[in-house]
């Protein structure tokens, strides 16, 4: 950041400071501004837009989420017509949509970029927040919106003797602009969620020799890469509200409509042919979800799941050992993963698969790793190693709110939130797609929750009023949200979903698991209710306005 750029933040007064500039931080700088006619400005650490699609540049990075709802409506005319190329978007392409809509309607001359917020303090007698930069300049605003990112705070564990290494170290969430050239290196890629997927099959047969060290082996169904579908694009040209209302009413909102039918309530010769044809498709949501209704939900209904991905990785997997290492044992109850031939990249004389929970890596050596007491040669190492889901980038703001309570503290025990928008204890601070949102995909929903507390924010400024959340709201909310993330499979598998990919975090619900035909129903109960279990107090301070 740029000292002239240093000294215009500092002492900045703002009516609304927006954390991030992604997909939802985005549209929430958009409604600020043009909806309501708020001073508002965005702050990102990165130097362009895009939030994780900024970061996230990675060999073989796309959406696993069908292209067809990773957008926005609230512009008609690009939702009509902007030309996805395909059915899973690339990150580029991503980027160019996101940096499109940031010049159409010109968000970028009201973002801070290479500015990272690092503390947030709730100022009871001024009745707002002041934030303070990386770099120690403060900034003053009456609400604070965080719209941090679900998947952007990576986690890259430290192995011994690191620093030794002769070759290259990359972290696929923080990858090189410049793309490294990799076609005559021995890679290494630690870690085989989904970004790990994505890129093995995206270096295999493009580097020298492919190391993978993979901990824990996963479900993987093909994604079904392609043109973007014709009929749909006519779809939305033709009745953009209707396909967006239709995505909003299902479950997921990923693009299709979950199946009603029980797993075990047809015959084994129909289910074959259901996930037969769900595997020829491709969309690993779809799979899990669009196939039968209870695959997370029962044991049962779950087996028929892996027993039939199993059949596939035998049939694939031409080592019988290798396709042993690589057949889970846990349910098929994660975050779907999907790529494009994944099993078929270790029929590869040029792909190594390494068992690292039973072998575990040891250190760094000047050439490699130690890897179950041998040394592996390398070149350079990838890191596809995770994220600090749904809570890592809040608590990465050292955020304190009323009577010096602080957040990280308040969270101690896993987050607390109404709604995935606000916490009790911190006024005027809403997120999106804060932890107990919807479990479904985001652009849409990120827009659904971006209008809903943009009206809330609206009824505020009616009496200059301070927003804050009753504490048994909030805690009715989450205990809903618990009882029904226990009611499914991801309750009892180990993934970023509940926490257990970070160690030391709380293992805990973070999720509003009745859908989102079900949420925008109880939120709209909520607001024709008064806003029920919000609390908006008259401030003590005027607004901007008042002022000038």
């Amino acid at each position: 950041m740029s000292t002239e750029h240093s000294a215009a933040l500092d002492g900045l007064q703002l009516d609304v400071a927006v954390i991030g500039a992604g997909v939802g931080g985005l549209y929430a700088l958009y409604a600020m501004k043009n909806k309501l006619g708020l001073n508002a400005q965005g702050f990102d650490e990165a130097d362009d837009v895009g939030g994780t699609w900024y970061w996230n540049r990675y060999p073989g990075c796309r959406v696993d989420t069908e292209s067809t709802v990773y957008t926005y409506s609230f512009d008609l005319d690009m939702f009509q017509n902007w030309q996805w190329s395909e059915r899973y978007a690339q990150q580029e392409e991503v980027q160019a949509y996101l940096s499109a809509v940031a010049d159409k309607h010109d968000l970028k001359s009201s973002i801070n970029f290479g500015t990272r917020i690092a503390k947030a303090d709730w100022l009871e007698e001024e009745g707002q927040w002041q934030l303070t930069t990386k770099t120690g300049e403060k900034i003053k605003a009456r609400y604070v919106i965080e719209s941090v990112g679900l998947l952007s705070s990576s986690y890259a564990p430290s192995f011994p003797d690191q620093e030794k290494f002769k070759g290259e170290v990359l972290v696929s969430s923080k990858w090189p602009k410049e793309d490294p050239d990799l076609s005559d290196k021995r890679v290494a890629v630690i870690g085989t969620g989904s970004t790990g997927i994505q890129v093995i099959t995206s270096l295999a047969g493009k580097v020298k020799h492919l190391h993978v060290l993979q901990r824990t082996p996963q479900w993987v169904v093909p994604l079904g890469i392609g043109p973007f579908p014709q009929d749909t694009r006519e779809r939305i040209k033709k009745d953009p509200k209707g396909y967006r209302d239709w995505a909003l009413d299902t479950a997921s909102v990923f693009g299709f409509q979950e199946s009603t039918t029980p797993a075990l309530s047809v015959s084994e010769e129909e289910r074959q042919a259901i996930f037969e044809a769900a595997w020829q498709k491709g969309n690993g949501f779809e799979f899990l979800l669009g196939t039968f209704s209870d695959l997370v939900v029962t044991p049962e209904a779950n087996k028929t799941a892996t027993d039939f991905i199993k059949s596939k990785i035998d049939a694939i997997v031409k080592d019988p050992d290798t396709a042993r290492k690589l057949t889970p044992t846990d349910y098929y109850a994660k975050r779907p993963l999907a790529a494009d031939n994944y099993y078929a990249v270790y029929n590869r004389d040029d792909v190594s698969l390494h068992d690292v929970k039973t072998n575990q890596i040891e250190r760094f050596t000047e050439n490699g790793l130690i890897i179950g007491g041998e040394e592996v040669e390398l070149d350079v190492v990838i890191m596809a190693t995770g994220f600090d889901a749904m809570t890592g980038n809040y608590l990465k703001i050292d955020t304190t709110g009323r009577d010096g309570v602080k957040l990280k503290d308040e969270w101690s025990d896993g987050p607390h939130t109404y709604a995935g928008l606000a916490v009790s204890g911190f006024p005027n601070l809403l997120m999106v797609f804060g932890p107990f949102s919807p479990f479904t995909s985001q652009p849409l929903v990120h827009e659904w929750q971006v209008d809903y507390f943009t009206d809330l924010i609206e009824k505020a400024e009616e009496v200059n009023g301070v927003i804050d959340v009753e504490k048994s709201a909030q805690e009715d909310w989450v205990g809903i949200c618990q009882e029904g993330m226990a009611g499914t499979l991801f309750e009892v598998t180990d993934s970023w979903i509940n926490g257990a990919n970070i160690p030391g975090k709380p293992r805990t619900s973070m999720w509003y698991m009745g859908g989102m035909s079900n949420y925008m129903v109880e939120m709209n109960k909520i607001r024709d209710e008064g806003y029920r279990g919000f609390e908006i107090s008259k401030s003590r301070v005027p607004c901007l306005e008042d002022q000038e």
